[in-house]
């Protein structure tokens, strides 16, 4: 297993395993390598993430242990319940950070969205607010946050711009004097 630091096993492997030790038959690297994977390779559900894991299992056994072969969907999906989202924030942006030379003269583009059906009138939960730089160009998110607020984009933007050598876009929100003087 390659765990140089900057490669995607390295960086998941700093997320801390919450399960009980006693009822772990999948490594916690085994599990979050094959998700994202899966993911970049455009799975959008546990089933889908379970199927390309076994369509894949002697690709990812080349560089990962897999000492009880694929993990079920229903696994993979309790493991992520499980993970704090914030270590999982943190290496997953701290693995496209490694990879950002890869990134030059890429078009980045910032835009902050309400996620559809996120407002909860009767409990009083407004909406959710998401922020997020997008490469198309690799199809893929870099980095994402939520805000509290339309407004708070404005201050979210900043922490999504730790990139360099690209061409970034972002819409009027985004046109602020404070923010054009930090970046």
């Amino acid at each position: 297993m390659n765990t140089e630091k900057g490669t995607l096993i390295s960086e998941l492997s700093k997320i801390t395993d919450p399960r009980i030790d006693r009822r772990k038959e999948h490594k916690l690297i085994d599990i979050l390598t094959i998700t994202i994977c899966a993911a970049i390779c455009g799975a959008d559900t546990w089933e889908q993430i379970e199927q390309y894991g076994n369509s894949k299992y002697e690709w990812l056994s080349t560089f990962l242990e897999l000492p009880n072969g694929i993990p079920s969907h229903d696994t993979i999906r309790r493991v992520f319940i499980l993970i704090d989202p914030d270590e999982f924030r943190t290496a997953f942006i701290d693995w496209i950070k490694s990879i950002k030379d890869l990134m030059k003269n890429e078009v980045v583009s910032i835009d902050g969205k309400t996620l559809r059906g996120s407002h909860n009138k009767r409990d009083g939960k407004a909406a959710i607010h998401m922020v997020s730089a997008w490469t198309s160009d690799m199809n893929m998110v870099l980095g994402q946050l939520k805000t509290e607020e339309k407004s708070n984009e404005i201050t979210a933007i900043p922490e999504l711009l730790e990139i360099s050598g690209c061409i970034v876009t972002i819409d009027a929100m985004g046109c602020q004097k404070k923010l054009l003087l930090k970046s």
